[in-house]
């Protein structure tokens, strides 16, 4: 392991002395190349400097032990500096992980009300807020691309963008069916309703990755419906498009433009095609491994919002907080990093494993 990361050392040196070049400067498209992975490295080097100078610092005390003057206090930060080798081994074992390639792009999140009728559209709303407050929290961008509201309020279904640093690393995991449990307003003797919406968590794909012939689409455009001032139900602004090969079907309404609905519905569709290609290389590479990380299995219950106890459950990992009001502000923080930490400790088993 070690012998890999000091090659790895030699390239972040090389890469700084590239970066500081002028000529490299100057040629915009290499210097981003560089710059990328130069990021990329900055962790895990940072990690192993420390790790060597830790170890410097432990042989530096055994040789303390020998002075009784000093034994005492060189024995006291011996098991210091013990702890701090074993935390930094670990943190270089996650730094060395084989880095998931969408983890720094935007993402599209669609949330589908399921079983439970108008709450289930209710808790759609819900959620979406619940995501809506999480981006704020890390200064992402929300942009909905289409919503169809229920009669009560929420979403039968809504779709949105969020842009911003590292949003499908945090989100990924959020892919699934997430169930309620509370007392609907409209239920007079106060029985405790279940409910459930799907959540999928999709990197947006680049024009580059996904080429669709326009022979193979179906383009509907009709009046858009619901809120939206003055324009509603008078233009053809709203689009729908059909890709024929896979049936995949994205609409888009949100915008008065017919040429701007049309381009946000075919980054849908093209983030949607590409996810399809992935889970199918998923299931191919990863058919016999117990959990796919980041797989987007959407049928299993991975979660439950318990209104009445006030607590939420993640059913993968057995994390329960009683503390609902807060994560339906968004504070879903602990969530996302408790399970980023599992999968990362899965992926390390595996590792082991197969070495």
């Amino acid at each position: 392991m070690f012998d890999k990361i000091e090659e790895l050392e030699i390239r972040f040196q090389e890469l700084e002395s590239l970066l500081a070049d002028p000529t490299v400067i100057a040629n915009q498209p290499e210097f981003r190349k560089l710059s990328r992975e130069h990021n990329d490295l900055t962790g895990l080097i940072e990690a192993y400097r420390s790790y060597k100078k830790v170890l410097a610092e432990i042989e530096g005390n055994r040789e303390l032990l020998a002075d009784p003057e000093m034994k005492e206090m060189a024995e006291a930060e011996l098991q210091e500096l013990a702890r701090q080798k074993d935390d930094l081994e670990g943190e270089i074992k996650l730094l060395l992980l084989p880095k998931d390639p969408n983890d720094d792009r935007n993402v599209i999140l669609e949330i589908r009300a399921g079983t439970g009728g108008d709450e289930s559209a209710l808790f759609a709303g819900d959620l979406f807020r619940m995501y809506s407050r999480f981006a704020e929290r890390n200064r992402w961008k929300v942009e909905v691309m289409s919503a169809s509201e229920s009669e009560r309020g929420g979403f039968k279904e809504i779709v949105a963008l969020i842009e911003g640093q590292g949003v499908f690393a945090r989100l990924k995991y959020e892919s699934g069916t997430h169930r309620v449990q509370r007392v609907p307003e409209t239920e007079a003797q106060g029985r405790i309703h279940t409910s459930a919406c799907t959540v999928a968590v999709l990197p947006e794909a680049e024009d580059i990755e996904v080429d669709i012939n326009p022979v193979d689409l179906k383009v509907d455009v009709y009046r858009a419906s619901g809120a939206g001032g003055q324009h509603v139900n008078k233009t053809e602004s709203a689009v729908r498009i059909t890709h024929l090969p896979t049936g995949i079907v994205v609409e888009c309404q949100d915008e008065r433009s017919q040429i701007k609905n049309r381009a946000k519905a075919m980054k849908v569709l093209k983030t949607k095609i590409l996810d399809g290609l992935h889970q199918e290389q998923n299931a191919r590479i990863a058919a016999d491994r117990k959990q796919q990380v980041g797989s987007g299995d959407r049928s299993e219950r991975i979660r439950t919002y318990n209104f009445p106890q006030g607590r939420m459950t993640d059913h993968r990992i057995g994390l329960t907080l009683y503390r609902l009001e807060a994560l339906m502000e968004g504070d879903i923080a602990e969530v996302a990093d408790s399970l980023r930490a599992h999968y990362q400790m899965e992926a390390l088993k595996a590792q082991a494993e197969a070495a």
